[in-house]
């Protein structure tokens, strides 16, 4: 089996579209056809059922998709790294996330990226749409907070921190001579990245602080503005350690005590495996994966 044919066929099984792969691949439609009936009859089998939208695996592509695992991917991501060194990586990178953690954390590591002749354009939202920018190829990178479920994308774990709660000093000290913590934590004002309470839900959970009805006081996909409102006395909320870690250092606020613990976020960065074929993107994915990999560790055992 040609690896050309395993490419078209990693493709369409990902995109679930005859159409979706020649786009991504840079072929035709007949191409890619074509790979897959030559795949065919070298398997013996059918892989894919047409559709009136797309096309669905058989059990056989099914099996062959999980006998290449990632390997495919390993070894087009190796080669475009290797091209990434010895060829012009410049031009546009395009590349959303989170915008508190674009703007705090990311930041800090494009200048190798900036050096190397690479232009970045930054985009921001929230993980649904990261997803949806990369999917739909608006994006050629992604940062979110949320689990990679999505099949067509490939995702890494690359920045990790704790999830503390954290309030002014004046707001601490009425909570720790408050007889009951938990009732007065949540009669307090509370500062949320959404009404789903993200970061927060799971942080009461664990510490078995029982709460019917909270609705925030102020909501936010930027955590850096309810930091502000925090540090100026209002209210209390839950954030990644990274975020908050010098106004605990200078004691604007304080780190409210966790009965049983504080949580874990993980920043996944994900993209197209398709996407890798580029040179500039896989010197850019490579470049964030150490970068940010090397930096995320001492913030989660940071006390």
């Amino acid at each position: 089996m040609s690896l050309v044919r395993l490419r078209t066929f990693m493709e369409v099984y990902r995109q679930r579209s005859i159409s979706g792969a020649a786009r991504a691949l840079n072929l035709t439609q007949p191409a890619v056809s074509q790979h897959i009936s030559g795949l065919e009859v070298a398997v013996g089998r059918p892989l894919f059922e047409r559709q009136v939208h797309g096309v669905m695996p058989t059990a056989v592509a099914d099996d062959l998709a999980a006998d290449i695992g990632n390997s495919l991917d390993t070894a087009e991501s190796a080669l475009s790294s290797a091209r990434a060194r010895s060829m012009d990586v410049s031009g546009t990178l395009q590349i959303i996330g989170h915008a508190d953690f674009m703007a705090e954390k990311l930041s800090g590591e494009l200048l190798p990226l900036l050096e190397s002749g690479i232009r970045v354009h930054m985009h921001t939202g929230d993980g649904p749409l990261v997803a949806q920018m990369v999917i739909e190829g608006h994006c050629d990178l992604g940062i979110t907070a949320h689990p990679v479920t999505d099949p067509r994308l490939k995702g890494e774990v690359i920045f990790r921190d704790r999830v503390v709660a954290v309030a002014a000093p004046a707001v601490a000290a009425r909570l720790q001579e408050n007889a009951d913590f938990s009732a007065g934590l949540i009669a307090e004002p509370l500062l949320a990245y959404d009404l789903k309470l993200s970061l927060i839900d799971h942080w009461l959970d664990k510490n078995r602080i029982k709460y019917q009805t909270l609705l925030p006081a102020v909501v936010g996909q930027d955590l850096r503005g309810q930091r502000s409102l925090l540090c100026r006395g209002f209210g209390w909320s839950v954030m990644p350690a990274f975020l908050c870690h010098k106004q605990l250092d200078q004691g604007e606020l304080v780190s409210l005590p966790a009965p049983i613990g504080d949580t874990e976020i993980r920043y996944n960065l994900i993209w197209l495996p398709s996407a890798l074929r580029q040179p500039r993107v896989a010197h850019a994915r490579q470049a964030l994966v150490w970068g940010l990999g090397n930096t995320g560790h001492d913030l989660v055992t940071r006390k």
